[in-house]
């Protein structure tokens, strides 16, 4: 039988408890929705990421740290928190806003994860009414904190598109769009 040494205790250990160990998996989610509302509207609804407490589930408080603009792009600094039950977890992130695009990234700094990013773009389709595709990639690091937050953060992303929408709805006004229809999503 093959063993290693565990470097935090000098102790022999067979191989097959090394297969064992806890690996973070990397989880994905995204969605599309066409919604009826402009692609500028819901670009602008999106990156007013001070008012995220207000609408967005598990946000409990967020933070702006900073904020810069470097060659048309709006940088900010935030800390957002996010809380369920008892517990309640701080991260921050780099939002990158491109009102060109426009579009949004957000990018893991600091906190709970060992990666996590994120993008949002905005199609116009006529007038009134845009895609918003959503895509998010993250993995908590490991251990129990990581294993509970992992699973409110699934439930909450599948609702983080549908609450942007509302937030629309109650901002802008509701359209009577009869395509407003989710078009797909995982």
């Amino acid at each position: 039988m093959r063993v290693t040494i565990l470097p935090a205790c000098g102790m022999l250990a067979p191989l097959q408890w090394q297969a064992r160990k806890h690996i973070p998996i990397m989880k994905t989610f995204q969605s599309s929705r066409r919604v009826a509302h402009s692609a500028n509207d819901m670009y602008a609804l999106v990156a007013d990421v001070e008012r995220y407490p207000e609408f967005l589930p598990l946000c409990k408080a967020l933070k702006l740290r900073s904020r810069d603009t470097i060659e048309g792009k709006d940088i900010l600094t935030a800390d957002m928190t996010v809380a369920y039950k008892i517990f309640s977890e701080t991260f921050t992130s780099r939002v990158t806003l491109e009102p060109n695009g426009p579009k949004i990234l957000v990018e893991y700094m600091n906190g709970p994860f060992s990666h996590m990013e994120n993008r949002w773009d905005f199609r116009a389709v006529g007038e009134s009414e845009c895609e918003v595709d959503f895509y998010i990639a993250y993995e908590f690091n490991a251990g129990p904190l990581g294993l509970m937050m992992g699973t409110m953060f699934d439930q909450a992303f599948g609702k983080f598109a549908e609450a942007f929408e509302k937030r629309a709805d109650v901002v802008y006004g509701k359209n009577d769009v009869t395509n407003h229809a989710r078009l797909g999503g995982c």
